[in-house]
């Protein structure tokens, strides 16, 4: 349709040109050897438009008639233990299930597990990229977040929001959780079907969404980008937190990332295979993103603030301290301009912290194998994780 013709509307705005001409899409660019233009700009246009149908009908199929709650219980058990062969179930469902439970040609296990231990072997600087780059950072693009707006989960609180993102991603990125049937594919298939309830939840009740202008809720060009977010975006911040990876580890992380975002109901043939590839798409995704609104620096200030508050902390100075770690992390790992629009708080010497963990980094990596690395680094998340559910499901 001629309405809803998609450009790159806002590549000659300040906000764009600054992030890839001087800021992090510049080292982006230059990391992976990406050549920007909008060549296939109209390649990638439709993808604002299009959403997991499949999703979307497994749950008008299935979610009808029980609520939340027991829906989602009966969907556990087929993911965990398979479709019986005599279930009367939706045609839907079972052509999920089909899909989800049917091994794609291009997945490569060995590079899974090179994936999921370069996520391992970051131990908390994974944890510190996730949250202060990869989240923070995504609270600029402006368009992104309005399903969390309109859906009202901006209410649960920053706390309920980092629980989920952060028991999403350790769940995913362990050794063989993406096997069928494991935790990590669960997730990704619950995860997908929350898509889809938020998304028919939001058509429903919020006539005034603006489909021309930020495209469809929860679209495969968003999601794209959120795939991003979590493996170039992530992988960007880990390296300038001083940890090096092999080029297999790289692959990996984006093989990872594509299966995950296949089993959330993105076709494979819109996924990257590589950070140059990554970068080229996420360069045409930005262009359509204005920048922070008022919603962005809400969630943004609401992060901030999550560490003031953190019930995970016994002592006042303990959270303080934290505060601090954190605001030091986007100060260093955000562009200046995104750091002052969200209007993160200044701190005093806020290269400390970081140029600190990069000295760490440079010793661990030569006195420890990269065995121990990875040991060392799961322990440490599957602890902060355990700390986060102990709070949030008390």
């Amino acid at each position: 349709m001629e309405s809803l013709k998609l450009t790159p509307r806002y590549k000659n705005f300040p906000h764009f040109r600054a992030y890839w001409e001087e800021g992090n899409g510049k080292d982006l660019i230059e990391w992976s050897g990406a050549e920007v233009s909008f060549k296939k700009f109209e390649e990638k246009t439709h993808l604002y438009h299009k959403v997991d149908v499949l999703g979307d009908e497994v749950v008008t199929d299935f979610y009808q008639g029980k609520t939340y709650r027991e829906a989602n219980q009966a969907i556990e058990q087929l993911i965990r233990y398979g479709v019986p062969k005599d279930a009367e179930l939706p045609q839907s469902v079972k052509e999920l299930f089909e899909f989800s439970e049917r091994v794609p040609e291009w997945l490569d296990e060995d590079l899974l597990k090179s994936g999921a231990e370069a996520c391992m072997k970051t131990g908390l600087d994974a944890l510190l990229s996730l949250r202060d780059y990869s989240l923070m950072g995504g609270y600029d693009y402006a368009y992104l977040n309005k399903p969390l707006v309109f859906t009202g989960a901006l209410k649960k609180g920053a706390l309920k929001r980092l629980a989920e993102t952060l028991e999403f991603w350790v769940n995913v990125t362990r050794h063989d959780a993406m096997q069928i049937h494991a935790k990590g594919y669960e997730f990704a298939i619950k995860t997908r079907l929350i898509h889809s309830y938020a998304r028919l939840k939001l058509k429903e009740h919020y006539q005034d969404w603006d489909q021309q202008t930020m495209g469809e809720p929860i679209n495969w060009w968003d999601m794209t980008a959120t795939s991003n977010g979590f493996s170039l975006v992530l992988l960007h911040g880990l390296k300038k937190l001083g940890n090096s990876f092999t080029e297999e580890e790289e692959l990996g992380m984006f093989h990872l990332w594509k299966y995950i975002s296949y089993l959330l109901g993105v076709p494979e043939e819109y996924l990257p295979d590589n950070k140059k590839a990554a970068v080229e798409d996420f360069y045409l995704w930005t262009s359509i993103q204005p920048p922070a609104d008022e919603d962005s620096v809400y969630l943004a200030q609401s992060l901030i603030q999550e560490s003031l508050e953190n019930p995970i902390l016994r002592y006042n100075y303990q959270r303080k301290l934290l505060n601090y770690v954190h605001i030091s992390g986007s100060k260093f790992l955000l562009d200046k301009e995104v750091f002052e629009r969200l209007q993160l708080p200044e701190v005093w010497n806020a290269g400390l912290i970081p140029n600190t963990i990069k000295l760490g980094n440079t010793i661990a990596e030569k006195v420890l194998s990269r065995k121990q690395l990875i040991a060392r680094g799961d322990k440490a998340q599957m602890n902060i994780l355990n700390q986060y559910k102990a709070i949030t499901n008390s």
